[in-house]
């Protein structure tokens, strides 16, 4: 499982952004994908999660109606389009893939620091205020 996310920047409070996770290396219908995020000296959060075989969508209370998860099975890319941004979703981003019922029963039971699935490198949001 390869992943690579991109996206990531500087950006003012209020703006957007969207972040993308090139994925390969499984079988998208067996498999969700996550966006993860960790500041500094904080802990692991979920911000949001998709299933491929039902494209259905989880998201944190804290990003819900602001982010939106997307999937583009022909290029087997994931997005997380970010509206709204505030100063305190400044992190490093990552997507992570696993099988989806593992990675669900992690989102559902917000087991964030449980060691589980294939890591992206990340990529850092930064929003000012």
């Amino acid at each position: 499982v390869q992943l690579v996310e991109s996206g990531g920047g500087l950006v003012q409070a209020g703006g957007s952004l969207r972040l993308s996770c090139a994925a390969s290396g499984f079988t998208f219908d067996d498999y969700a994908i996550g966006w993860f995020r960790q500041a500094p000296g904080q802990e692991r959060e979920g911000v949001s999660c998709i299933a491929f075989s039902d494209n259905s969508t989880y998201y944190a209370d804290t990003v819900k109606g602001r982010f939106t998860i997307s999937s583009d099975n022909a290029k087997n890319t994931v997005y997380l389009q970010m509206n709204s941004l505030k100063p305190e979703d400044t992190a490093v981003y990552y997507c992570v893939a696993d099988i989806a019922p593992i990675l669900l029963t992690v989102w559902l039971d917000r087991r964030w620091n449980n060691d589980f699935g294939s890591w992206g490198q990340g990529t850092q949001v930064t929003v000012s205020s």
